[in-house]
C-alpha cells in the first residue's frame, strides 16, 4: 500500500517514536523521515513550524499537518472515532484484543448495549503479529492484520460502539454502576464491566536500553522490520514463540538475523524451532546470553554487551537494530487499586478468588468476574490465562456469556 503520510522526526525524539508506533498498530502506512540525516525534510520542517525545528511533524495526503500531535489528535485526524455517543451502557468492554473483541461480538449479538474501549490499535498484539498459523479455520494461516480487520467489522456489523486511542485510568463503584474514566476527561456508566487489555512486551531493565527505544530497539517486528531493509545483521532477544516467529519473519529484510536466549534451550513451539533450523533460514542461535548494556553514537543503537552466562565470558555484537521477545507483563494500572491481582498483576478471576479465604468468608464470583462485583476479566490480562489467540477468543465469548448472567440478575 502507498504511502501518503509523511512522518518528519528524529530517532532520538520519543514523541516521534509514540507516532510511529501508533500509525503502524493502526495498520495506517507511512513515510519516515530522519531530519538528522536529510537536510531537505529539516529545511521543510522548519518553514512548517515558522523557523522552528519541532517533531514530529506530520504531514497527510490534503497537505495539511500536524506538529506534535497526541494520539488522540492523530486518531481525530485519521478519522478514528474518540468520542462516545452516550454515557451509560450495558457493557464496556477495556481492549479492542481478541478477547475484549470476541466478547463484544457475542454480547452486542444478543442486545447488550456495549461500548469498546482501545487504546491503540485494535487486534491488539494478534493484529501486529506476522501471520497466526494456528488458528482454526485457516488452512493456510492469516495475517495478524486481516484478522483484527475481520474481526473488527464482525464487532461493528453487531452494532458494537468501539473508540480508540483512549486511556482508561481508573474504574469506580457507584450507585449500583460501575465507571470508567478515560484520559480525555470523560466518564462513562456501565452495568457490567470487562477489563480485556492484555499484556504488554517486557523490558530486559539494562543500561542504554531506554536510551534506544525506537531507535535500534524495537518490540514489534511487523510494525519496525521494514525500516531495516537491507541490514546486514539484526538481533532478536528472546527463545519463545514470539522471538522465533518474529526473528524469522525479520529475515525478510535482513541478511541475517541472531537470536540471543538466554538458557540453553529454545521454548518454543517445535514447528518454529524446525524452521529455525533449517539451513536456509538464515537465523543463528546463540545460548546462554546474558545482556548487560546497550550502546550507541548519534541517537542509534550500534552495540550489544552481553555475556555467557555458563562461562561468564564477556563478549559484544554490533547489529542493525535489535528485536525484544522476552515474555510479557498486564496492561492493569488503571485497575491495580480496584480488583484483585497475583503478584505479577494478572488480575484473579472466578474461583482463584477463594484460593487462601476461610470458609463462610469466600465471596460467591461467577466465571471470569473479578473482586469488583460486575467487573469481569478475560484473555492475556487474567491470571493462568493461556497465552494464545486462540484461548483469548474463548474467553472472550466465555466472559460474554458469565456477563449475560449477570445482567440477568441485576
Amino acid at each position: 500500500m502507498e504511502s501518503k503520510l509523511t512522518v518528519y522526526g528524529a530517532y532520538w525524539c520519543p514523541d516521534c517514536r509514540r507516532s510511529k508506533k501508533f500509525l503502524g498498530e493502526n495498520f495506517i502506512p507511512f513515510n519516515w523521515v530522519d531530519i538528522e540525516e536529510d537536510k531537505e525534510g529539516e529545511a521543510f520542517v522548519i518553514a512548517k513550524n515558522g523557523g522552528k525545528r519541532i517533531i514530529p511533524t506530520i504531514v497527510f495526503e490534503d497537505g495539511s499537518f500536524l506538529v506534535e500531535p497526541s494520539n488522540a489528535e492523530l486518531a481525530k485526524k485519521l478519522n478514528l472515532k474518540t468520542e462516545a455517543k452516550k454515557t451509560y451502557y450495558d457493557l464496556i468492554i477495556i481492549g479492542g484484543g481478541p478477547a475484549g473483541l470476541t466478547a463484544s461480538i457475542y454480547a452486542s449479538r444478543e442486545g447488550a448495549d456495549t461500548l469498546l474501549i482501545e487504546r491503540s490499535g485494535l487486534g491488539g498484539q494478534a493484529g501486529i503479529t506476522v501471520g497466526l498459523d494456528n488458528f482454526p479455520g485457516f488452512p493456510d494461516g492469516i495475517s495478524g492484520q486481516e484478522f483484527a480487520e475481520r474481526v473488527t467489522q464482525q464487532a461493528k456489523r453487531f452494532g458494537v460502539e468501539i473508540l480508540q486511542a483512549q486511556d482508561v485510568e481508573r474504574l469506580e463503584a457507584d450507585d449500583g454502576y460501575n465507571e470508567v474514566y478515560t484520559s480525555d476527561g470523560k466518564h462513562y456508566h456501565a452495568r457490567a464491566i470487562l477489563i480485556a487489555s492484555g499484556a504488554s512486551y517486557r523490558r530486559l531493565d539494562v543500561p542504554g536500553e531506554d536510551d534506544f527505544i525506537g531507535a535500534g530497539i524495537h518490540f514489534c517486528a511487523t510494525c519496525d522490520g521494514p525500516f531495516y531493509k537491507g541490514a546486514k545483521n539484526i538481533v532478536v532477544v528472546g527463545g519463545g514463540n514470539s522471538a522465533c516467529e518474529e526473528g524469522l519473519h525479520l529475515t525478510t529484510f535482513a541478511e541475517k538475523v541472531t537470536l540471543l536466549v538466554r538458557g540453553d534451550t529454545l521454548t518454543a513451539s517445535q514447528i518454529a524451532i524446525d524452521k529455525i533450523n533449517e539451513p536456509t533460514s538464515r537465523v543463528e542461535v546463540k545460548f546462554n546470553v546474558a545482556v548487560d548494556s546497550f550502546e550507541g553514537e548519534n541517537s542509534k543503537l550500534k552495540k550489544i554487551n552481553f555475556h555467557d552466562s555458563a562461562t561468564g565470558e564477556k563478549d559484544e555484537i554490533k547489529p542493525e537494530a535489535a528485536f525484544i521477545f522476552i515474555g510479557q507483563k498486564p496492561n492493569t494500572e488503571f485497575a491495580k487499586d480496584s480488583v484483585k491481582t497475583d503478584k505479577y498483576g494478572f488480575i484473579l478471576t472466578g474461583h482463584d478468588l477463594a484460593h487462601g479465604q476461610p470458609e463462610g468468608k469466600r465471596e460467591e464470583r461467577l466465571a471470569f468476574e473479578t473482586s469488583m462485583a460486575g467487573v469481569f476479566a478475560a484473555g492475556d490480562v487474567r491470571h493462568d490465562s493461556i497465552k494464545q489467540v486462540a484461548s483469548a477468543v474463548g474467553e472472550g465469548a466465555a466472559a460474554a456469556i458469565s456477563i449475560r448472567e449477570f445482567l440477568k440478575r441485576n
